[in-house]
C-alpha cells in the first residue's frame, strides 16, 4: 500500500458554457509515499483550461501561475488525469489531500469533462487535514476551525517557505511533512474511507430545505409535536406559513393548555431528511385570537 498525497490548483472564473462560475483545475501535483512515508515518486502536470480561458487575479496572485506557463506546459484535462490515474494506479493505494475541497473540485471537474462525478481511479481516500487536526490541541485551535496547511506546519514545528506555497507539488511536500510528524498506522485507518460511486455523489450533493408540506421525501403530517412544558403530544397546526424556510403555525397543548408557535424545518440530505422543531410560547392575546379562529373553522 502507498499513500498518494495530491494537491490541485484551480482557476475560479466564468464558464460561458454553463453561464456560471466554476473552479477549473489548472495544475495537479502529487507525491507517492511508501508505508514508511518515504517519498518514492512524484507527479506534476499543468492543465490547459477548456472552459475558463482567463486566469482570475486571485489565482495569479496566490499561485504565481501565468498564462505563458500554462500555454507552454499545459495539456488537456482528460489526458492529464489519464496520466495521473496510470501513475497512481493500485486498488490498495490511499489518496490524500489537505481537506476534501480538492476532491470536491476534482469531482466537479469530472462532471464537467466526463459527465460523471465518480473519480474512478480513487478507491480509498483520507482527509489529511482532518487527521492532522486530531493532534492539534484546543489551546492552539480553540474554536475548532479548519486549520490551514501553513498554520499546521507552524504548529508542528515545520519550516515552510511561504512564498512557494499554493503550488501543487510544494503543498504536497508540506502535507507529507505534517503527516510524518503525527503518523500513527492504527489511528489513520479510522480516517480512510472507501470511495464507491455513491461517495462522490454524496460529496457533490447540496442539502436543501424542503418548502412543501407533502413531498416524496417529507410529509408534515408525520411530524410529532411534544409540548416543551409537560411533554404531552400536541396536535399539528391547522395551517402553516413559510418563514425563513421553516413551517410556522400555532397550536395549543391540550394537557397543560399552553399555546405555542411551532417552527418545523426539514432538511433534505443525500439519503435522509432531518427535521428540527422549535417552540415559542405565544402571548395570551394572540392565543385567544387563534382559539377563536379555530372554533370558527370547527
Amino acid at each position: 500500500m502507498n499513500y498518494i498525497i495530491f494537491d490541485l490548483e484551480w482557476n475560479n472564473a466564468y464558464n460561458y458554457a454553463t453561464k456560471g462560475f466554476m473552479n477549473e483545475i489548472i495544475e495537479i501535483g502529487a507525491v507517492k509515499l511508501d508505508e514508511r512515508l518515504k517519498i518514492i515518486d512524484t507527479f506534476k502536470q499543468m492543465i490547459y483550461p477548456r472552459y475558463t480561458k482567463k486566469l482570475s487575479s486571485r489565482c495569479k496572485r496566490l499561485t504565481k501561475i501565468t498564462p505563458e506557463e500554462i500555454s507552454e506546459n499545459g495539456i488537456d484535462f482528460t489526458e492529464a488525469f489519464a496520466r495521473f490515474a496510470k501513475w497512481g494506479k493500485g486498488d490498495s493505494n490511499v489518496f490524500m489531500s489537505w481537506s476534501n475541497s480538492d476532491l470536491f473540485v476534482l469531482s466537479q471537474n469530472f462532471v464537467q469533462y466526463t459527465g460523471s462525478a465518480s473519480v474512478d481511479f480513487i478507491h480509498r481516500y483520507c482527509d489529511a487535514q482532518k487527521y492532522c487536526m486530531s493532534f492539534i490541541s484546543k489551546e492552539d485551535n480553540p474554536n475548532g476551525n479548519q486549520v490551514a496547511l501553513e498554520r499546521c506546519a507552524e504548529l508542528f514545528g515545520i519550516e515552510v517557505d511561504t512564498e512557494s506555497l499554493h503550488r501543487a507539488l510544494t503543498d504536497c511536500y508540506v502535507t507529507a511533512e505534517c503527516l510524518r510528524k503525527v503518523y500513527n498506522r492504527d489511528k489513520i485507518k479510522n480516517y480512510i474511507r472507501p470511495c464507491d460511486n455513491t461517495y462522490f455523489e454524496r460529496l457533490l450533493f447540496k442539502p436543501y430545505y424542503i418548502t412543501e408540506e407533502h413531498t416524496g421525501n417529507f410529509d408534515i403530517d408525520d411530524v410529532e409535536l411534544v409540548c416543551p412544558k409537560c411533554g404531552g403530544i400536541m396536535e399539528l397546526p391547522e395551517q402553516f406559513e413559510m418563514l425563513n424556510k421553516s413551517f410556522k403555525g400555532g397550536t395549543t397543548c391540550h394537557f397543560c393548555m399552553k399555546p405555542y408557535w411551532v417552527f418545523i424545518r426539514a432538511k433534505k440530505n443525500y439519503d435522509s431528511v432531518t427535521v428540527k422543531i422549535g417552540y415559542v410560547e405565544m402571548n395570551k392575546k394572540r392565543a385567544k385570537k387563534l382559539q377563536r379562529s379555530a372554533k370558527s373553522h370547527s
